[in-house]
């Protein structure tokens, strides 16, 4: 069985880590993904015989690690799930870009357009069909100037396809290693990662924070010297 960093687990809910390039739910390539491998995890570890029930709740794209939450029984699933659409969710993230941005902290609005035949997104106009609004909050943590490089703090307020990637991408500002809409760090990781999951636990409603910080190894290193 594949190692699995757990954070936090209980009856309802599992907090685990998601390390990058492990899909969180079976795709076209049939490699192994985060549900397959919690679902393993539960089985050995209480002896559960037959299938064992496994909520998705919300997911990270392939390339990206970090914080996710799963739900052990129908009734967490369906409350967690009321909680991403209600967007009591608070997802944040740490991204590596390209470039100094001209302000230290700003708000991001767009409007962005899925390709499903490419599987990527554009930055489009309000009236474009099939548009969605896309919204993220950052803050500037560190510049560094050797390597034109800023660590950036963000904020989702919607979960839109590609979203970070590409509404820094549209500003020249696209993502360290990012292998469809950058042009740096061909070949390495993607430098992002989230890192903060602020949920309600779907049975007692106690508020939760999980933190996670990624490994300062492959595109991390870049800022190695850090403190995040």
């Amino acid at each position: 069985m594949q190692n699995l960093n757990v954070i936090y687990e209980d009856n309802h809910i599992i907090v685990v880590v998601k390390p990058p390039n492990i899909p969180s739910q079976q795709d076209k390539t049939n490699d192994i993904d985060m549900l397959t491998i919690i679902k393993e995890y539960i089985k050995e570890k209480y002896k559960k015989p037959g299938n064992v029930y496994l909520g998705l709740v919300h997911r990270l794209d392939r390339p990206t690690g970090g914080v996710m939450v799963f739900a052990k029984t129908s009734k967490a699933a369906g409350r967690l799930s009321n909680q991403v659409r209600d967007k009591k969710f608070e997802k944040e993230y740490l991204a590596i870009v390209d470039g100094k941005l001209d302000k230290k902290t700003d708000i991001l609005e767009d409007y962005l357009l899925k390709n499903e035949k490419t599987n990527t997104s554009k930055v489009v106009t309000k009236d474009k069909k099939n548009a969605k609004q896309a919204k993220l909050e950052y803050e500037v943590l560190k510049y560094q100037e050797e390597t034109n490089l800023s660590l950036l703090k963000i904020k989702l307020y919607t979960g839109r396809h590609h979203q970070i990637r590409v509404q820094f991408a549209s500003r020249n500002h696209s993502l360290y290693a990012d292998q469809k809409y950058g042009t740096r760090g061909r070949g390495k990781q993607l430098a992002l990662w989230a890192y903060s999951l602020k949920i309600y636990h779907p049975i007692t409603n106690e508020e939760m924070t999980f933190r996670c910080l990624p490994e300062k190894v492959g595109s991390w290193k870049i800022l190695e010297d850090m403190l995040f």
